[in-house]
């Protein structure tokens, strides 16, 4: 029987960092877990509430999109780092950072705390699965054919250059009582090998017939072993 392991966890220390980059004691680590919770949580329900305010007739495909890849959370005695990488530049300006950080700061009552938000622009926003798989999501919220779905979203990784995709979506698909299991793959995904850079996100999706599950794995390069 076959045992299955979070790829990116697989791999830390190889070619997978931590999102989180901070020291505590034994005692503290649990509070410290539960700022990082409650940060990640504020900042993706905040451009939630930006982009459905913003949504137009002519942004189907991008309503449920919010563009964050990933969050970066880095502490010191008396500073948090937060580090929003995005995929497209319409999801942050000016104000609505310097709003987002006034907010953060009241919501994690750090007074003697200083704050710092900054974002970076990712150059191949399709190369992430996070952001495929909320285009994915988008989707089918609109009810497009899963398969349909799953076939646009590797066309668009294709300006990428990565070496291998796969995409599995679970759950009641096209209305049906009973659950299953379909996935699509494009190139190859060595889930095995250690040095092979392999990113990974699971993601699910609220849709008239329950919720799916929807799975990326991305091969994007692999790590040389120089041999002594």
């Amino acid at each position: 029987m076959g045992q299955k392991i979070n790829p990116l966890g697989f791999r830390l220390g190889t070619t997978q960092n931590n999102y989180s980059l901070w020291f505590a004691h034994p005692k503290d680590y649990s509070k410290g877990l539960e700022e990082d919770k409650k940060i990640r949580y504020f900042i993706k329900n905040y451009v939630k509430k930006k982009i459905s305010k913003n949504v137009k007739n002519n942004m189907i495909v991008l309503s449920s999109l919010s563009g964050i890849a990933c969050i970066e959370i880095k502490k010191r005695i008396d500073l948090i780092q937060v580090r929003i990488y995005i995929g497209f530049q319409k999801v942050f300006k000016e104000n609505s950072i310097k709003e987002l950080q006034i907010n953060l700061q009241k919501k994690i009552n750090s007074v003697n705390i200083k704050l710092n938000i900054a974002t970076t622009l990712i150059s191949k926003p399709y190369g992430n699965p996070l952001i495929i798989a909320q285009y994915i999501a988008g989707q089918l919220k609109h009810r497009v054919p899963f398969r349909k779905a799953m076939q646009k979203a590797i066309e668009r990784t294709k300006k990428a250059n990565i070496k291998g995709i796969r995409v599995q979506i679970s759950g009641r698909l096209g209305g049906k009582d009973i659950a299953r299991v379909e996935w699509i793959r494009k190139g190859r995904i060595p889930l095995q090998t250690i040095r092979a850079k392999v990113d990974y996100c699971s993601y699910p999706v609220q849709t008239i017939y329950g919720i799916l599950g929807i799975k990326i794995w991305i091969f994007i390069d692999k790590k040389e072993v120089i041999s002594h």
